[in-house]
């Protein structure tokens, strides 16, 4: 089979799926779960021919285009991100699944029936898909919101929740990139916390839900994070100080990195 049939066939695969498989009742349960916490699972969302296909696709693009990153910002109060990751542009040049498969019209559709609202492909590309890899001790994707409203995340691999790697977030929260004030944003709404298994999806409305990865301790955490806009986000102005900072550069280009060690013992 060539590569163009096979491509076609996973997203064939992945509209049918959608449209025959996916139930109703599935997409209203998820649906009360993200109108509560700002996150709800659906591995139910994707069937495994193509979770297999995406997790091929992004253990070869980690190996072979994976940059080690450590740093920290002060629009989230100084949280770190200890990781290793792939762009955007990295993905869209050597990936030929993850690009095709990212603005299906299936999948947009039901991501809107648990949204409540249309969910649309992000208009700042660098932020449409991200590989990310924790994969050492006091490695995390510290708190944060993000620019765009939607994160649809696959899991590709996750240790045991006694290893980290989990999800917590705070639902309902604003973030002032002046002044996050995180830990009033802490006292203010419970952070809840999710377990996930590899072969999982998640929904998060990223831009008023504040959330991290717990910091691992042991094991691996492999994910392609595939953001999304609102109308709304079409129609205000949007500065990307965190994540130009965060993927600026690639592996032949990478500089300054942080000490690892210093910055694993920061869990704010």
């Amino acid at each position: 089979m060539r590569p163009g049939e096979r491509i076609g066939g996973l997203v064939q695969s992945l509209s049918e799926h959608l449209v025959t498989n996916v139930e109703q009742r599935d997409l209203e349960g998820a649906r009360r779960a993200f109108l509560l916490n700002g996150f709800t699972k659906l591995p139910f969302l994707v069937p495994d021919r193509v979770k297999s296909a995406v997790a091929e696709e992004i253990e070869v693009l980690v190996a072979e285009h994976g940059v080690r990153r450590g740093m920290s910002f002060k629009e989230t109060g100084g949280t770190p991100r200890l990781m290793r990751n792939v762009r955007h542009k990295e993905i869209n040049e050597h990936g030929t699944v993850i690009p095709r498969l990212y603005a299906t019209t299936e999948l947009l559709d039901a991501l809107a029936r648990v949204a409540g609202e249309p969910v649309l492909p992000c208009p700042y590309e660098p932020e449409r898909y991200v590989i990310t890899e924790l994969e050492q001790s006091g490695d995390t994707h510290g708190w944060h919101w993000d620019d765009y409203s939607f994160a649809l995340v696959w899991v590709v691999a996750c240790p045991p929740a006694e290893y980290g790697g989990f999800v917590q977030c705070v639902p309902r929260t604003y973030w002032n990139k002046q002044d996050p004030q995180l830990h009033r944003q802490f006292i203010s709404q419970p952070i809840h916390s999710f377990e996930l298994r590899p072969g999982d999806l998640y929904l998060m409305r990223t831009d008023t839900t504040l959330h991290r990865v717990y910091p691992l301790t042991s094991g691996r955490r492999l994910i392609i994070n595939m953001g999304y806009a609102s109308r709304a986000d079409l129609h205000k102005p949007i500065s990307h100080e965190t994540m130009d900072g965060l993927w600026n550069g690639s592996r032949e280009d990478q500089t300054g990195r942080m000490d690892h060690t210093d910055q694993a013992e920061q869990t704010v």
